[in-house]
């Protein structure tokens, strides 16, 4: 391990469901796997927003559409959240950051204790 390796999230669990961590200075095959994958993992929620749209917008779904949707979304935005999170712990620390328990403009806790710093989707690709 050397000095620039870091702790990513990668975009799946374990067989008992536990987060699964790699380390490493990000430029390895694990890493351009799990790059590929949240790739795909956000490809797949955008195609799924639009076809949500289309089924809301046309006002004929039955109770059974709506309740697989609500499924297929709720996964989808597990995964999204998933990678959110990975990408999120791995932005640099600017050199003065904000010491622990202050808060940066908009009210957003650095210190881990609350809901923590907000970026917009756009950040993340």
């Amino acid at each position: 391990m050397s000095p620039t390796d870091t702790r990513r999230l990668l975009p799946w669990s374990s067989p008992d469901g536990n987060p699964c961590f790699l380390v490493s200075d990000g430029t390895g095959y694990v890493s351009r796997l799990a790059d590929e994958m949240e790739e795909a993992q956000l490809d797949s929620a955008a195609e799924l927003l639009e076809e949500a749209h289309r089924i809301l917008d046309a006002r004929t779904w039955t109770p059974g559409e709506i309740h697989l949707l609500a499924v297929e979304l709720t996964s989808s935005l597990t995964d999204v959240h998933r990678v959110a999170e990975s990408r999120g712990a791995r932005l640099p620390v600017p050199d003065d950051a904000v010491r622990d328990g202050d808060e940066v403009p908009g009210g957003h806790d650095l210190s881990g204790r609350g809901s923590g710093l907000r970026l917009p989707a756009e950040a993340f690709g």
